[in-house]
């Protein structure tokens, strides 16, 4: 290949003659020179007019995405300490759930009440239409929440049942205390019923309206039942006597003491001593004079001490 050189210093045109390895060489070197200068020209216009991100700024990025990360398995690990904590927590309200169904179940057969009126086995019965759960509430787990207000609902349930119980059970032992049963004296021998007998002091046909027990002088006289006095004196035929009202009708009577123990308006407990055994007025001898009056007629006090409490 023939390369013909032209200058106005060279006087006459000059011509050189490129072949063979000389050609290959002087062609690569000006494909380098050109490819160099693309390269550092494309370099700059991207520097000027590229994303524009130097990397002081690329390495703030990557430090805010590592804090990004750890800030998220952060809130990841104190998610799954609060499943865990609920999940305890489930398992005690279980565990309670468990000791009130057996407590129930106690209380019911204490109280002698029917199958089925308390069932603390089954689950409870519900109904009522449904309304819509207002939006906006964070819920990672919903079987964990459902299963909770499940719990809550059984616990109201049982709560229900226990406070109905315990009211039945309330009127059980009150309507147990009111009710006049059991023996007015702590020691002692009826010696006398109620209904016709003749009379100690005048051998006529008499209706004696309360039963005897005789025994010692000074033995305790005890309230058959809870209840007010409303009597605590001398009364005609009667000797020093005692009068409890016990409300739903009833009323006791403890005459012939020779010393009553309580006054008027004293509330006073089933088995509480209330007098001693005397011989004060209409007696022959120390005894006590029982009573019993339901809304004012006197009745026969055997079938009350023959009573026997639950």
């Amino acid at each position: 290949m023939n390369v013909v050189i032209f200058g106005k210093g060279l006087g006459k045109p000059r011509q050189l003659n490129l072949s063979g390895p000389l050609a290959a060489a002087a062609v690569l070197l000006v494909a380098g020179l050109i490819s160099m200068i693309g390269f550092a020209g494309g370099h700059w216009y991207a520097a000027k007019t590229g994303s524009g991100v130097s990397s002081t700024e690329l390495a703030g990025l990557g430090t805010e995405l590592q804090q990004a990360r750890e800030h998220i398995d952060t809130i990841r690990q104190e998610n799954e300490d609060t499943l865990d904590a609920m999940a305890i927590r489930i398992a005690q309200m279980n565990a309670r759930m468990i000791r009130l169904d057996a407590l129930g179940r106690r209380l019911t057969d204490m109280a002698n009440l029917e199958d089925g009126e308390f069932d603390f086995d089954a689950p409870p019965a519900l109904g009522g239409p449904e309304e819509p759960v207002a939006t906006g509430s964070n819920v990672a787990v919903p079987e964990v929440v459902e299963a909770m207000q499940t719990l809550d609902l059984q616990l109201d349930n049982r709560e229900a049942q226990l406070g109905v119980l315990e009211s039945v059970i309330a009127n059980q032992n009150l309507n147990q205390r009111v009710y006049p049963q059991g023996r007015p004296v702590s020691s002692g021998w009826i010696s006398s019923y109620f209904g016709k007998r003749t009379d100690p002091f005048t051998g006529k046909p008499a209706n004696h309206t309360g039963i005897d027990f005789a025994g010692k002088a000074g033995a305790d006289v005890v309230s058959v039942a809870d209840g007010v006095v409303t009597w605590s004196s001398k009364r005609y035929g009667y000797g020093l006597m005692v009068e409890i009202n016990h409300g739903n009708g009833y009323s006791t009577r403890y005459a012939h003491n020779s010393e009553n123990l309580v006054g008027v308006g004293e509330e006073v407990k089933k088995g509480q001593v209330v007098a001693l055994m005397g011989d004060t007025g209409r007696a022959t001898g120390p005894n006590l004079h029982f009573e019993v009056l339901r809304d004012g007629r006197r009745v026969n006090p055997v079938n009350f001490i023959r009573s026997t409490s639950n």
